[in-house]
């Protein structure tokens, strides 16, 4: 008869529950698997096959009781890595929504909004179209698989311990959101300067007929030149997005880099 010791089978536990925290972490909150059109069961079957399928290649986890504050205080920890992680990536699709919603203003589009069902919010149709584009660009350059990849590797480049996250870890994390905001701003910035141009013609043309009807003129016209640009830059975005994304994932390495 085989007889089981407490302390290994709680060992035995512990081995499975840290990683799929982290795992089921990163799962909640990356694009596409965790918005609102992935239910619930879907996430967490994905994270427990992961989670079986990767344990026995990874290092060794800390033997702590299962049912213990330190095993409680290492789950937390391992979940806010892999929320951070997701957030991380999902910061990169939303730079696509900024720069979408700067050229919807400046084009007039903004008027026109749809419900965003991964978000459940309301949001202007330049930024849903930009956000579509982008995910299936990121599904293509198998965007999800490398961060699997990712996160795989941060067992080993950080283990899992009582320690997480440090002061100098969350400040990476907010000079990348800033990074977030510059992105969306230099893709923005074609249309956005193109209309400039547009609207310095227009001033011309005020001063020069008074008389001539430049609203009814010119809001037509700085929305078919927008649609315009973007149709100009919608090959350029995909390239810029690899770019992006490359460097979002050098960057998530060196994140979880603890060697």
């Amino acid at each position: 008869m085989f007889e089981f010791d407490v302390t290994d089978v709680s060992h035995w536990i512990s081995r499975y529950v840290f990683p799929f925290a982290r795992i089921s972490g990163l799962l909640m909150v990356m694009p596409l698997i965790g918005t609102r059109m992935i239910s619930q069961r879907i996430r967490i079957f994905l994270a427990v096959a992961i989670t079986l399928v990767v344990v026995p290649v990874l290092p060794p986890m800390p033997k702590v009781e299962a049912l213990s504050l330190a095993s409680f205080i290492i789950v937390m920890q391992q979940l806010l890595i892999g929320i951070a992680l997701g957030f991380i990536v999902e910061m990169l699709t939303q730079v696509y929504v900024i720069a979408g919603q700067l050229i919807a203003m400046q084009t007039g589009l903004g008027i026109a909004t749809t419900v965003d069902p991964s978000q459940g919010a309301s949001v202007v149709v330049v930024s849903q179209w930009f956000l579509f584009l982008v995910s299936l660009v990121f599904v293509s350059l198998n965007g999800h698989l490398v961060l699997i990849e990712i996160l795989i590797d941060s067992f080993s480049t950080f283990p899992v311990s009582m320690q997480g996250f440090g002061a100098n870890d969350f400040g990476l994390m907010i000079r990348w959101s800033g990074w977030m905001f510059s992105a969306a701003l230099v893709i923005a910035l074609p249309a956005i300067a193109a209309l400039l141009v547009v609207n310095l013609a227009f001033g011309v043309m005020t001063r020069a007929a008074p008389q001539l009807n430049i609203f009814a003129l010119g809001f037509p016209v700085t929305m078919v030149v927008g649609l315009f640009i973007m149709w100009l830059n919608i090959s350029e975005m995909a390239v810029g997005f690899q770019v992006h994304m490359d460097t979002l994932f050098e960057f998530l390495k060196k994140l979880t880099s603890r060697q």
